[in-house]
């Protein structure tokens, strides 16, 4: 994924073009019913998102509002209470603590290469002293520093890579990329390249969850609010996993990529289904982030 004016997410492709117009300041209320509270949903525009959000106005109907916004701003709006709902990345989740539930099974996450977020060493991956963290992903941050401290005893320091700097202004001996940039390296700088979907799913034999539809358990106490909006979560995957090669017709040129490569990337790199072997990888990485401290300890059960 390239682009970093344009780019993915955690695992994804380019940065949103953030629709003001889709922004809630506030709750709303249903036009065919006023005493009704229209929910407030939060995701990105990234391409890896594109699946989960094609159809998802349509199927919230008057149930809810959809705002598209930078992932930073969503995860303190959720923290906020501003937010009912949002597409946020695993770290945030775990942040949010008994606040928050898992409401969908639609996800963001691989079984094997993912292929847009890879670390890059300019040494041996076993001699890494310094790391360059890309700014636009604290999960695949977290990701990166768990395998390395995991496979190879490695803590090695942190530094910004922030977005929009070119790799050569970076003095770190490996960088954490995300996006185009990970997706077309340039082979020849680097002595090592983990693709580390690829990495993880080989290391712990389980799949990887970079983000998950999460809601303020608050908002979503009604039973039959909770059930409809599940449901229509959980049908928009469904009708956007139908149209990856319609997605992939309308965005791969503005985003520098074949309409081939980019049908490849959601149907064979990304998962949209967040299942038993999901939820076990979820665990396992907030589990293995807590004893490193990137994440704070949690004494509640992931749920099930």
């Amino acid at each position: 994924m390239a682009f970093r004016s344009r780019r993915f997410n955690c695992v994804g492709i380019s940065r949103p073009s953030i629709q003001h117009a889709t922004a809630l300041e506030g709750h709303r209320t249903n036009s065919s019913n006023p005493d009704t509270t229209m929910l407030r949903l939060g995701a990105v525009s990234y391409l890896n998102t594109k699946p989960l959000i094609e159809t998802l106005p349509e199927r919230l109907g008057q149930l809810g509002k959809l705002r598209l916004d930078l992932p930073s701003r969503l995860a303190r709006d959720l923290a906020a209470g501003k937010l009912d709902i949002a597409l946020i990345p695993s770290v945030e989740y775990f942040r949010g603590g008994d606040d928050y539930e898992i409401i969908s099974d639609a996800a963001i996450a691989c079984r094997g290469p993912v292929w847009s977020v890879r670390v890059l060493s300019r040494v041996p991956m076993n001699q890494i002293r310094t790391l360059a963290l890309d700014e636009g992903s604290r999960t695949s941050a977290a990701m990166s520093q768990i395998l390395l401290a995991e496979m190879h005893g490695l803590r090695p320091e942190t530094v910004p890579f922030p977005i929009g700097s070119s790799p050569d202004e970076i003095d770190a001996d490996a960088l954490l990329m995300i996006g185009d940039r990970a997706m077309h390296p340039a082979p020849a700088k680097y002595k090592e390249i983990w693709d580390l979907g690829d990495r993880w799913v080989r290391w712990t034999e389980l799949p990887f969850v970079f983000a998950m539809w999460v809601a303020r358990r608050s908002a979503v106490a009604d039973p039959e609010i909770r059930q409809q909006i599940e449901t229509a979560l959980n049908v928009s995957r469904d009708e956007g996993m139908q149209q990856f090669e319609t997605i992939a017709k309308r965005e791969a040129a503005g985003h520098g990529l074949t309409i081939e490569d980019l049908h490849r990337y959601f149907a064979e790199n990304l998962h949209f289904q967040l299942g038993n072997g999901e939820r076990s990888g979820l665990a396992a990485f907030r589990e293995k982030a807590e004893h490193l401290g990137l994440v704070p300890a949690s004494h509640s059960p992931l749920q099930d």
